[in-house]
Formats: structure tokens, C-alpha cells, sequence
């Protein structure tokens, strides 16, 4: 049975102690009702390992939001997969829009960042999907399968299983559009064939898969209903519990 999973992204928001402050208060309402899904929340660098020491991993993972495409070395300001795990973090986004489209990452660069990932045993959180430009022109399959070949589809069949995928619309990330429930189910559904094409049925079936385009407590219930869609990357919800534990109990 493949997991159903709410993952929160805090990207560049939160100092420290309010980070902290937010993680207790995740994990102490959790906690207190135990959640019908796997909840992960993915903090900044500078959060993990006190936030780690100040939640139960029973109850909520831990991922970071990066890593660095090298092991270590020369590399002033990066922060390398062995230093994520060494938190006390299981999980790691790679291939936001926000890095490539920002940073220059290429599907060469995030190869790499998946392998060191996998290699020191983070689980990968892998964001793929169109802008509004390539949705307009009907292009949307193509792209998350060209994401996909450039940087997952070479590992192996086991390493491919500690990989979740994120679609994110990027037309609908922090804009307030959100793709319908009918056209993220039609494109989820399409990412489970090219899966199950490269791997067999029996791995697509077992591959989560999560929505993240401006998903929140009103219309999480909607898009979880669909059979193709196993959860959400949140962005601007994960940051108030209340907000985000709506969406958490859209499993309910």
C-alpha cells in the first residue's frame, strides 16, 4: 500500500525560534490525534537539528528543502546530504521550481543531488511539473516526463522506491489558482503510467505521489478523493498549525 503523506514546505520563512515553536506546536496536536497520513515537515537548514531534537519522529518526519549536488569539500555555504541526515532528517526536496527557475538547477545537477541523497539514506520528495506558458500549449505530459528521465529515471528499481513525487503546477504555486481536482487526477495518472513504463506496475502502484500547487484545507478533501493523488506538498499552509493540520485531516 503506498503511503499517504501531507509534507509541508517552510521554504525561507520562520526564524529559528518560531520554527521551533511551530514544530512543537504540529507535534503536540498530532500527537494528541494521531494523523490518518504520514506528515512531514521540510524546515530550512538552520532549523533541522533543533527541530529534531524537539519533535517525536513517530509522529512527524523531518526533510530539509535542498541539498548540495557534491559530498563535501570546498563548497563555501552549501550543505551536503550527509550533513541533512546527520539532523536527524529522512527526507530532502529536490527539483523545486523555485531552484531551478531561481538557481539554475539543471536535471544533471539534480541527478546528482538525488543520488548523494539516496546514498546517505534521505528519502527524495521529487517536485516535477509545467509552467503556465507549457499547460497552455498542452505541452504538461511532456514536461514531467522529460523531469523525470533527466533525473530519477536512471536509478534502479530499489533505489526508486524511496522516491516520492511531487507535481506541482508552477502555474499554481503562491498565485491562489489551484489545478481542478479532474486535471490534477488526469496528469497524476499520467505520472503513474511513465512510472509503471520504467518499472512495472507493481512499483507505480507503490509510488506516492502528491499534489502541490496552492493546496489548502477548503480543497484538499477534493483532491484527495482522487485514486491518483496520495497527498500534498504544502507551501504558505504549512506554516500555521492550524491551517496545516486542516489539510492533514482532509484524510479523515
Amino acid at each position: 500500500m503506498r503511503k499517504k503523506i501531507v509534507a509541508g514546505n517552510w521554504k525561507m520563512n520562520l526564524n529559528l525560534q518560531e520554527g521551533v515553536a511551530l514544530a512543537k506546536e504540529l507535534n503536540d496536536s498530532l500527537a494528541a490525534e494521531k494523523p490518518n497520513c504520514d506528515v512531514i515537515i521540510c524546515t530550512p537548514f538552520i532549523h533541522l537539528a533543533t527541530v529534531s531534537a524537539n519533535i517525536n519522529h513517530d509522529v512527524i518526519a523531518l526533510g530539509a528543502e535542498n541539498c548540495a549536488d557534491k559530498e563535501k569539500g570546498a563548497y563555501t555555504g552549501e550543505v551536503s546530504a550527509e550533513m541533512v541526515k546527520s539532523t536527524g532528517a529522512e527526507y530532502v526536496i529536490l527539483g523545486h521550481s523555485e531552484r531551478r527557475g531561481y538557481y539554475g538547477e539543471t536535471p544533471e545537477i539534480l541527478k546528482e543531488k538525488v543520488l548523494l541523497a539516496l546514498k546517505n539514506g534521505l528519502k527524495v520528495i521529487f517536485c516535477i511539473g509545467e509552467s503556465l506558458e507549457e499547460r497552455e500549449a498542452g505541452r504538461q505530459n511532456e514536461v514531467v516526463k522529460v523531469e523525470l528521465e533527466g533525473s530519477v529515471f536512471n536509478l534502479t528499481a530499489e533505489e526508486f522506491a524511496n522516491v516520492v513525487i511531487a507535481y506541482e503546477p508552477i502555474w499554481a504555486i503562491g498565485t491562489g489558482k489551484t489545478a481542478t481536482a479532474e486535471q490534477a487526477e488526469e496528469i497524476h495518472s499520467y505520472i503513474r503510467s511513465i512510472v509503471a513504463e520504467k518499472y512495472g506496475s507493481e512499483v507505480a502502484e507503490n509510488t506516492s505521489i502528491l499534489y502541490g500547487g496552492s493546496c489548502k484545507a477548503s480543497n484538499a478533501p477534493e483532491l484527495f478523493a482522487k485514486p491518483d493523488i496520495d497527498g500534498g506538498l504544502i507551501g504558505g499552509a504549512s506554516l500555521k498549525a492550524p491551517d496545516f493540520k486542516g489539510i492533514i485531516d482532509a484524510w479523515k
